[in-house]
Formats: structure tokens, C-alpha cells, sequence
């Protein structure tokens, strides 16, 4: 192995490390598909497809994990998605 390969696997295992929260947001009988979907848009910077995709799961499921990442920049997503009254939790 490379020391160049071995880099990129510490890198790898670093950002696996940071990257270990995530945004669940859990179904209700209150909002409208195209609430949670722009809501996502918005929120979570979701692509059109993505939003209707994760609100689908959540629908369909009971929760699905709408976003990955660091702490930081997670913990204001949540409170803006508790905010427009949706159903969330950072883990």
C-alpha cells in the first residue's frame, strides 16, 4: 500500500467518524406531502427527487433519515424542521 493510499484510508476513517449524526424525521398526520417536501428542499438542501423520495419512506415507514453530518451543521436543521412543526430528532 501506498503512502498516498494510506492517507486516503486514514482521511476515509476521520470523516466516517465526524460524519456520524443524522437528521430522522418521523411521520404525522398532520402535514401535507407538499409541506414535508419543501420543507426538505429547504431545509436540507434535498433535490426535488430526494424530498419525495424521503417523505415517501416517512409516510410509508414511520421515519426515515433525512440528513448526515456533522453535529454543527445538523443541530440548526433539526431546530428549523421542530420549528415549522415537523417531527424530527438528531442521533
Amino acid at each position: 500500500m501506498s503512502t498516498k493510499e494510506k492517507i486516503q484510508e486514514e482521511v476515509d476513517v476521520l470523516e466516517k467518524e465526524v460524519n456520524q449524526h443524522e437528521i430522522v424525521l418521523y411521520n404525522d398526520d398532520v402535514h401535507t406531502f407538499d409541506f414535508v417536501i419543501d420543507s426538505l428542499i429547504d431545509v436540507c438542501e434535498h433535490t426535488l427527487e430526494q424530498a419525495e423520495q424521503c417523505t415517501i419512506l416517512v409516510h410509508y415507514k414511520g421515519k426515515c433519515t433525512v440528513k448526515s453530518g456533522e453535529y454543527k451543521d445538523l443541530k440548526p436543521r433539526c431546530s428549523k424542521l421542530l420549528h415549522l412543526g415537523l417531527s424530527a430528532e438528531l442521533v
